[in-house]
């Protein structure tokens, strides 16, 4: 096996991977940022060595479970869950505990930092973050187009859309998984993001702005964005506590009020079950490189 995200390692467990690189245009190396390559992986149960690399690398698990390595730190991670792996020479393990596929993306360019933080991810240390319907839904077309068109600058611009596309709709902006939202739903989402997620709506209410009965609305909101409407408030919500945790150094009872929610318990604890950590370590994470979330204890 010969892959540009995993070592080869004698007697490692079979696995079907399917990857390719990008050569981009002049246009998009001016842009700054690009996707330097991409694939994905059906793994069996198993441990697997990940290569460090220069790049920060996008690592999505789409099915199965499995658990991250990094500095004898364990992050555990299942369906439409992410994550950046820093880059630098951290060697990183990928410890398989059920058959799984996954996706992944590296980011090149001067300006990969900065995509990389407007993702909602740490530059020195993995954050695991669950992702939208649409985000894995472009990720997988970003795998098609990299492998399809791989070592060429043949799908420069498709790609760099494609990547901006990720981009919007982890930031709530309005990207369906198969076209343009309709413009009732859209209608809500901007809404949404007029207030900055600190409003609470209700179903009711969002469905009302849409101008359609509730469950029509409900339906329909599933159907364009992949998840009900609440649970995807309540990310974007996180989303942007995230960034005035770390971007304005709110504290963490602000940034609670600030997303519309008044309870720190309760802030913290919806917090900690859509990021993976609470408010309080994220901020710490995001503050010093050298802190690291607390080992898993393995059961």
């Amino acid at each position: 096996m010969n892959s540009y995200l995993l070592q080869e390692i004698e007697g490692q467990p079979d696995c079907f991977i399917v990857e390719g690189t990008h050569k981009p245009g002049s246009l998009t190396r001016a842009s700054g940022a690009w996707i330097d390559a991409a694939g994905s992986c059906q793994l069996e149960v198993g441990e697997y060595v990940i290569k460090p690399h220069d790049q920060w690398v996008w690592f999505a698990v789409e099915e199965g479970t499995v658990e991250l390595v990094w500095q004898k730190t364990v992050i555990p991670f299942k369906e439409r869950q992410t994550t950046f792996l820093p880059a630098g020479g951290t060697e990183t393990v990928l410890r398989v505990t059920s058959p799984c596929h996954c996706l992944w993306l590296a980011l090149e360019g001067p300006l990969a930092p900065m995509v990389v933080r407007k993702m909602g991810a740490l530059l020195h240390s993995p954050l695991k973050q669950g992702a939208l319907p649409s985000q894995m839904y472009l990720g997988q077309q970003i795998v098609q187009v990299v492998v399809r068109h791989s070592g060429t600058a043949d799908a420069t611009y498709q790609l760099q859309h494609l990547m901006y596309g990720m981009l919007a709709s982890h930031w709530g902006q309005p990207v369906a998984m198969d076209a343009m939202l309709s413009h009732e739903i859209a209608k809500v989402v901007d809404t949404l993001r007029a207030g900055k997620y600190k409003d609470n709506f209700s179903l009711a209410e969002m469905a009302a702005i849409s101008r359609m009965p509730m469950e029509t609305f409900r339906k329909r909101f599933v159907s364009e964005v992949g998840m009900p409407p609440l649970s995807y408030v309540l990310h974007c919500k996180m989303e942007r506590a995230k960034e005035l945790l770390r971007e304005q150094n709110y504290t963490v009872r602000q940034a609670g009020v600030e997303v519309g929610m008044q309870d720190p318990y309760h802030f913290s604890k919806q917090f900690k079950n859509i990021v993976g950590i609470s408010p309080s370590a994220f901020m710490k994470q995001a503050a010093d490189p050298d802190a690291n979330p607390k080992p898993s204890r393995r059961k």
